[in-house]
């Protein structure tokens, strides 16, 4: 596969089911949510970038670049990818750009690597019959496209956009924490799943 790969987290959902609160920075394990993220990006990524409309300030402390939409309005998670993209097209060697969601702290250690094992064209992860589009591997050549697919007004749909595109699917196993079999793109959106994260956490240790 050519160019390297420059890793994103998408920190910008507005957590409505959390109370407004920026979820990513939720503590779990005694460390904010993002820090979890980050830790299991790092290996597979570089540089990393942040994704965030919130205040900078919040996100200095994690050592990654942030970035926020380059569009206007909350155009959802493709808004997103589409500022990394651009930010990654300006890091030199870079080819691909590896998605991931900041509320979703045990997705694989082995994600680039499955991801980018179809070649150049991109792949996005799914499990358990589902496609998790926000765990994607996108190729660079691909940010004009997108560009002119959230200009058109159309959709925001982030699976549309991976339709037309052509990216491969790529299944993950569920994963074992402990005592626990976990889907590995389990995410947290509300206080119970912050629960059920803290007790797989506990059962990893």
């Amino acid at each position: 596969m050519a160019g390297q790969i420059a890793g994103l987290i998408l920190a910008g959902g507005r957590s409505s089911r959390m109370g407004g609160t920026d979820k990513t920075l939720l503590p779990l394990g005694g460390r904010p949510m993002i820090r979890h993220v980050l830790d299991r990006l790092r290996p597979q990524a570089a540089p990393i970038a942040i994704n965030t409309n919130a205040d900078p300030a919040l996100f200095t402390s994690f050592g990654a670049e942030i970035i926020a939409d380059t569009i206007a309005g909350y155009q959802g998670p493709l808004a997103g990818i589409l500022a990394g993209m651009e930010w990654a097209a300006q890091k030199p060697g870079i080819g691909h750009l590896l998605s991931v969601a900041g509320d979703t702290p045990f997705f694989p250690a082995d994600l680039a690597k499955q991801l980018a094992s179809g070649g150049s064209r991109g792949a996005v992860a799914a499990s358990n019959g589902r496609v998790h589009p926000t765990f994607a591997l996108w190729p660079l050549s691909l940010r004009d496209a997108l560009a002119a697919f959230l200009e058109s007004g159309d959709t925001r749909r982030v699976m549309t956009f991976i339709e037309q595109a052509g990216l491969q699917v790529v299944d993950f196993p569920n994963e074992q924490f402990g005592a626990r079999t976990v889907d590995p793109f389990f995410n947290i959106n509300t206080p119970e799943d912050l629960t059920e994260a803290e007790r797989i956490l506990d059962g990893a240790n």
